[in-house]
């Protein structure tokens, strides 16, 4: 069972594209309380999280074209079952 993806066992969970919006955000804030710190260790943090933060988007791309591709081709997702796959 998943901890905070959406599931029949789960149905109050959050769809990955959520998810990873909300680590997006959240990185964003705390990038911004160290974009005027100038050492080292802080730029090398900031850049990190930048390379991340671009991961992160196209990740939440993807992520939303497999939500269009499920919704698309097998309609809205449903509690009793699986859209694809098996139930596990």
């Amino acid at each position: 069972m998943t901890h905070f993806l959406k599931t029949a066992e789960n149905p109050e969970g959050y769809k990955l594209e959520d998810i990873l919006h909300i680590i997006r955000k959240d990185i964003i804030k705390r990038a911004t309380l160290i974009t005027d710190d100038d050492r080292p260790e802080a730029r090398h943090v900031l850049n990190n999280n930048i390379t991340i933060l671009g991961l992160l988007s196209e990740a939440i791309s993807i992520a939303e074209d497999s939500s269009q591709t499920l919704e698309r081709s097998f309609g809205p997702h449903s509690a009793d079952r699986p859209r694809i796959g098996k139930k596990g």
